[in-house]
């Protein structure tokens, strides 16, 4: 059985979040391990954090960069993380991800300032 600690291995994981309707929406992103959860980092305005904050509950697959999807689903718990833990969560995907991490962070915090991203921590469900 796989577990979200499991999935923070693979290079991208394909996050699904729910609209209102109950409509699931997969969106593939980087991801580092951060204890039995995982962490991901995305920008503050995007859909998937306002589907978060009407409903934490989200689904988790392993998948590739076009977010084709493998293996077993997950389900999970997020969490919108406060400035000082999104800090956190970019250290952690930094140290995953090499110096293409720490370009793409970079690059991120140039064109949208360190609050214009949060992070998401994603632990099991129940």
């Amino acid at each position: 059985m796989t577990s979200i600690a499991d999935l923070a291995t693979e290079q991208y994981v394909s996050v699904t979040t729910f609209r209102k309707d109950g409509t699931g929406v997969p969106t593939p992103v980087w991801a580092a391990p951060d204890g039995a959860g995982l962490v991901i980092w995305t920008p503050a305005s995007a859909w998937k954090v306002r589907r978060i904050r009407n409903n934490p509950e989200v689904t988790l697959k392993a998948c590739d960069l076009r977010g084709n999807t493998r293996g077993e689903e997950v389900k999970g718990r997020a969490e919108i993380l406060s400035a000082e833990e999104t800090e956190r969560a970019r250290g952690l995907l930094r140290r995953k991800y090499g110096l293409q991490g720490r370009l793409v962070i970079l690059g991120s915090k140039i064109r949208r300032g360190s609050a214009g991203t949060v992070g998401i921590r994603i632990t099991p469900a129940g």
